[in-house]
């Protein structure tokens, strides 16, 4: 299939990812199924959509007009059985190797043959996402940056069985999202998260050891280092329960214990803050996401 028989996009999962690769499709005019464990979910998804939106519209960077259409394209749907009409399926669920799994073998049963399946892990092997499809030449990584709708990368990644017209065909699509497009092998964290988590890791270790205060470490790598967000900023964005899934993948594939999770990440996690979602992580979040002071103290 290529680039111009795409016209419908299912996005499997509506939450924070999910939904900005919706919102990003559905803006440059295709066609979304919005999926996640029931319409509920998917609806709520839709709903965050039309906020963030609307924050857009309020800021003049968005019209009205432009608003209404990018909502209309996108239809909140039962489940992944709703997918067979899909050209392109883009998983987006949460980073968990078993749950993947099982969404692609059931895409394998319910897509159309031709249809290409993506996934939007940042660290699971696409080779062996591909094991569980039929066609495994049709699966691919497709690993969009979070916030979506802001950041201009997109990671294709290749499996062993991916073909060149998946691959072709996968990075026109998110060039015509209007992002750019880098491409890596399949090794684990691919190749942005390999630099970053690592990063984001050692500040843990940074914090646990006393080397300085969370506002230290965030302004020494925003002043000194002239990074737009601070580490613990930023893993307090991405969620912490993920990063540390990253870890562990990277620890586990490589054998290497250079990437061996902060014990200070792992209690984080173990006590429920995984940062801006759950309103609490290294710093305390308003519902609104806003950053109203440190979460503990050291």
């Amino acid at each position: 299939m290529d680039a111009e028989q795409i016209k419908i996009i299912a996005v499997v999962g509506a939450g924070q990812m999910g939904g900005g690769i919706a919102q990003v499709s559905a803006r440059r005019g295709y066609r979304v199924l919005l999926v996640d464990a029931d319409r509920d979910r998917a609806e709520k998804g839709k709903q965050n959509i039309e906020a963030q939106l609307g924050k857009l519209v309020n800021k003049g960077k968005l019209s009205e007009e432009v608003k209404a259409a990018t909502l209309k394209r996108i239809t909140s749907v039962d489940g992944i059985d709703d997918c067979k009409d899909a050209d392109l399926v883009i998983e987006a669920a949460t980073e968990d190797r078993e749950v993947k799994l099982a969404i692609f073998r059931k895409l394998a049963e319910v897509s159309k043959p031709d249809a290409i399946l993506a996934s939007n892990t940042s660290s699971i092997s696409i080779t062996r996402i591909a094991g569980q499809a039929a066609g495994p030449d049709r699966v691919i990584g497709m690993h969009f940056m979070n916030p979506v709708p802001v950041m201009k990368l997109v990671e294709i990644v290749r499996g062993v069985q991916t073909s060149q017209s998946t691959y072709e065909t996968t990075s026109e699509i998110a060039e015509r999202m209007g992002k750019t497009v880098i491409t890596s092998k399949d090794q684990p964290g691919f190749v942005v998260n390999r630099m970053l988590v690592p990063f984001l890791n050692e500040a843990c270790f940074a914090l646990q050891e006393g080397l300085g205060t969370p506002e230290d470490i965030d302004q020494g790598a925003k002043l000194g280092l002239n990074h737009p967000m601070g580490p613990l900023e930023l893993a307090d964005l991405i969620g912490l329960d993920t990063l540390l899934f990253i870890a562990e993948v990277l620890h586990r594939e490589f054998g290497d214990d250079k990437y061996r999770p902060a014990t200070l990440l792992r209690n984080l996690v173990a006590a429920g803050w995984y940062g801006r979602k759950s309103g609490r992580g290294f710093y305390l979040y308003d519902e609104k996401g806003n950053k109203t002071g440190r979460a503990f103290e050291r």
